[in-house]
């Protein structure tokens, strides 16, 4: 292949062009990524807010079975006869 000069340009205007470019490529990648990242962290997120759900879920279940046993107690009341 034969190299296309541009006359209008110097090659050092080129190398910034160049250079240019190879930093708007790794941005875009780096956008990409942390699309991606977000992404896995929105997923994370719901996870653990279900699992939250879930935790809070049981202990309420298990405060209602503990109110209830203790309801079904006696109450302490102090002895008569031993007064």
């Amino acid at each position: 292949m034969t190299e296309i000069r541009l006359r209008h340009y110097s090659d050092e205007m080129v190398s910034e062009f160049h250079q240019l470019s190879e930093k708007i490529s790794q941005l875009a990648e780096l956008a990409r990524s942390l699309r991606r990242e977000n992404a896995d962290l929105r997923l994370a997120m719901a996870e653990l807010s279900a699992e939250k759900e879930a935790v809070a879920r049981r202990m309420q279940e298990a405060h209602d079975r503990v109110a209830a046993l203790l309801a079904q107690l006696p109450s302490s009341q102090p002895d008569q006869e031993a007064a």
